[in-house]
């Protein structure tokens, strides 16, 4: 069997799952950028358009309690009915005319955070029980690869549509491919689900049943822990990487699109080859892996040369994917059919929550600190997480 693309690609479950990527990844990506210039075209507003992401975010700290919500409901029809809700929600962007409607767009972006939350969890328990264990790296690999190279030509298919046709246009297109997405989730077939308890114990004890199986399992916690700790420093370097920019290389604030691609291909190239090192080396080692190749990565951003600074971008799309797919497979493989869906949203809030904090800490640091010292800082921490996985 194996988790390489060949054999992901054999399986017709993990095509579905693909499909569901593509899908639903392109019409969320595009949104999402077209919801900021669509608040800031009625607002005239930075702050406002910036809010559009926060809405997004907010949800996933609620992660663990919406992840206890997923074990008692029916899995497969929660995705399908999440993914049709979220299309009908979109729709109702048709009617934005001016600013006094501005507050169905964060409503709606919102709502994306929320399904974005259940609909992780979901799948989870769904991979788990449709696709076979040697085959889970391979396909969180590769929809990871097609995630980030959604993530090159969705924002600019989104902007272009914005300016012909305007915001509802985005809209309608964001719903159209939820309905694929939620026809690609009725296709699966997972064979044997844990059974749903939705009468059994309180929605907090079950979320803490969740928690404390994420927090005893020694191998998940550290699995996680280096993914977090990865993640956020990423997030701590995103003010530093302006500067370098602007200061060290003598560029327009535009070349950050150059460097965002560059970090976009490795992020492709990384999540092509990441089901081959976890089929061969398992999940620890991707995990230390990527922790090594990103803090490589923020370490080369210090150099004052394009070219070096680029390579550092590619090191770091390919190293960030990695800590985070070596730990959501991780989960999925260790984690008890009953326990999936909380332990995964938990898991997920523990990797992706903690940027919001080190971004606005890292928009401080510039304002303290050389923004290569901040780099500096990043970079040995990672290293600093990459370790403590080692041992």
């Amino acid at each position: 069997m194996g988790g390489g693309p060949t054999a992901v690609l054999g399986d017709r479950n993990a095509r579905l799952f693909l499909g569901v990527t593509l899908a639903s990844g392109f019409g969320s990506t595009a949104m999402s950028l077209a919801a900021s210039v669509w608040v800031l075209t009625l607002t005239g507003s930075a702050g406002l358009a910036a809010l559009c992401g926060l809405c997004v975010y907010l949800p996933s700290l609620a992660g663990p309690v919406l992840g206890a919500l997923v074990d008692r409901l029916p899995r497969q029809r929660l995705l399908v009915t999440t993914s049709i809700a979220m299309a009908a929600l979109l729709l109702t962007l048709l009617a934005v005319r001016g600013p006094a409607q501005t507050w169905l767009i964060f409503a709606v972006m919102l709502g994306y955070g929320v399904s974005f939350v259940l609909l992780d969890a979901g799948e989870a328990v769904i991979l788990q029980a449709a696709v076979p264990a040697d085959r889970l790296g391979g396909v969180n690999s590769l929809r990871m690869s097609v995630q980030e190279g959604l993530k090159l030509v969705a924002p600019l298919a989104g902007a272009a549509l914005f300016t012909l046709r305007g915001g509802p246009s985005v809209a309608l297109l964001a719903a159209l491919t939820l309905g694929l997405a939620a026809a690609c989730y009725a296709a699966i077939r997972p064979g044997t689900l844990p059974a749903t308890r939705p009468g059994t114990g309180s929605l907090l004890r079950h979320t803490r049943e969740g928690m404390g199986f994420l927090w005893r399992h020694p191998t998940l916690r550290a699995l996680v822990a280096t993914g977090s700790a990865a993640v956020a420093m990423s997030g701590l370097s995103n003010a530093a990487a302006y500067l370098v920019i602007l200061n060290d290389l003598g560029r327009a604030p535009e070349f950050a699109g150059v460097l965002a691609a560059a970090q976009g291909a490795g992020s492709v190239a990384g999540g092509l080859l990441c089901g081959r090192l976890l089929d061969r080396r398992g999940e620890p080692a991707a995990a230390w892996w990527g922790a090594a190749l990103s803090a490589l990565g923020l370490a080369l951003q210090c150099v004052p040369s394009t070219p070096v600074v680029a390579l550092g971008r590619v090191l770091l799309g390919v190293g960030l994917p990695w800590t985070v797919v070596a730990a959501m497979t991780a989960v999925q493989r260790h984690t008890p059919p009953a326990l999936i869906g909380r332990v995964a949203a938990t898991a997920g809030t523990a990797v992706f929550a903690p940027t919001a904090l080190t971004i606005a800490v890292g928009a401080g640091a510039v304002e303290l600190l050389d923004h290569r010292a901040v780099l500096g800082i990043a970079a040995a921490l990672t290293v600093l997480a990459a370790t403590t996985l080692r041992r």
